[in-house]
């Protein structure tokens, strides 16, 4: 009896398309999500429809689900039931006006559990990849307080704006990447190629060269020799540092604590993070979750290991008495005026009130900072490859102008 239980719990569901004809001989359609088209062909008759045609319904591959494409569902599904329409029906809108598959297909799962009587919360907690802690737990809330309609809205609104920080922050990041990556490409170029090609000419001149020339030539000679190894070394580096920072937490914490520091960027990723972890903790408080079960989701929802443990600190102090303003100062990573802000709103009970605005103030500061990376990297750059290709170029053409002078 057991066996053939768990056989029947552990059958695939699928949704099937269907067609056919009521007691009235009217043709209607319909689509059901079930194990198989036996059980599809059942339900429908004790409903009375006389089945002519079953087909499983059959989905393109897709593409891969963002985050972008939570945010709007979250808004969709928040302006829908607004509005009135109802929860299953909002799903099947969204499911079906998406062009990515993959989209589809996680929605049409998740109306499915609904629609068997499962908790949207519970139904999104099959999905951590797209739906994290943090969602689930305000999702949840909503259903409870029965405002779940107002806390998606709160919902949208918070991803929107964690969406235009991380947004900013890589558009920052893009472009001084995006020069380094063709100035290494131009450089390897120049010292497989280029060089080796002077190399030959010069050695027809029978002639001393200058030290700068003889520098590059064997930087050169060196490179063509062991390029393999060369960017085997840079590529087992690259793998084993991404291993090391995806298993270990010393590495995650060392490599956020040098980003903090880095010059430039890392006043820009303080300030962003310091933003979303304020953001994050002022939806969770004001949707009504206890303040030390908010902080449980608000330590990974920054971004930064040490955040992350700054926040677990601050949740086992919150949890023996400490007041939350206290115990961030304690943690040492929060600038005077968030602490001062927090301290306002413990006292004057909107704590949910002064996190938003200070969040307000570091997006603010993100979005200057940002602009002012825009004109500060330009020139910084630009002199960068000058010194760079430029000292490579002319280090090759000094022989020439030397031989010019001889003659």
């Amino acid at each position: 009896m057991a066996t053939k239980a768990m056989t029947a719990n552990n059958v695939r569901e699928a949704t099937f398309q269907w067609e056919g004809r009521d007691r009235m001989g009217k043709t209607i359609r319909g689509e059901m999500r079930a194990g198989g088209e036996a059980v599809v062909n059942s339900m429908l008759r004790r409903q009375g429809i006389f089945v002519t045609k079953i087909r499983k319904r059959r989905y393109a591959k897709g593409g891969k689900i963002r985050d972008k494409d939570i945010t709007l569902f979250t808004r969709q599904l928040s302006t829908m039931l607004h509005s009135g329409v109802p929860l299953l029906q909002s799903f099947d809108i969204v499911a079906k006006g998406s062009s990515n598959a993959a989209v589809s297909r996680l929605f049409t799962d998740i109306r499915a559990d609904v629609e068997t009587g499962t908790a949207l919360s519970q139904a999104f907690r099959k999905y951590p990849l797209h739906f994290d802690a943090l969602y689930c737990n305000l999702v949840g809330a909503g259903e409870q307080a029965g405002i779940l309609d107002d806390l998606l809205d709160r919902l949208a609104t918070y991803k929107e704006k964690i969406q235009a920080i991380k947004g900013k922050i890589k558009s920052a990041l893009f472009y001084p990447a995006a020069i380094l990556v063709v100035a290494a490409v131009v450089v390897t170029v120049i010292m497989l190629f280029v060089v080796p090609a002077f190399k030959e000419v010069f050695e027809s001149f029978g002639a001393g060269l200058p030290a700068p020339t003889m520098m590059v030539i064997a930087m050169s000679d060196f490179f063509v020799e062991n390029w393999y190894l060369v960017f085997g070394a840079l590529a087992a580096v690259g793998y084993f540092t991404m291993q090391a920072w995806k298993r270990s937490p010393k590495v995650k914490m060392s490599f956020d604590r040098l980003i903090l520091r880095a010059p430039i960027f890392g006043e820009v990723i303080r300030k962003a993070t310091i933003a979303r972890w304020l953001r994050t903790l002022a939806t969770m408080f004001a949707a009504g979750v206890p303040l030390v079960e908010a902080l449980d989701s608000v330590g990974g929802a920054s971004g930064n290991h040490v955040y992350l443990m700054a926040t677990r600190k601050i949740q086992q102090e919150v949890a023996t008495g400490t007041s939350l303003t206290v115990a961030m100062q304690n943690s040492q990573v929060f600038p005077n005026m968030v602490l001062q802000m927090a301290s306002i709103g413990e006292e004057s009970g909107s704590l949910d009130s002064m996190l938003g605005k200070a969040a307000d103030i570091y997006e603010r500061e993100v979005d200057d900072a940002v602009a002012s990376l825009s004109s500060l990297l330009e020139p910084l750059i630009m002199v960068i490859l000058g010194v760079l290709i430029g000292g490579l170029v002319i280090a090759m053409y000094l022989p020439i102008f030397k031989l010019g002078q001889v003659v």
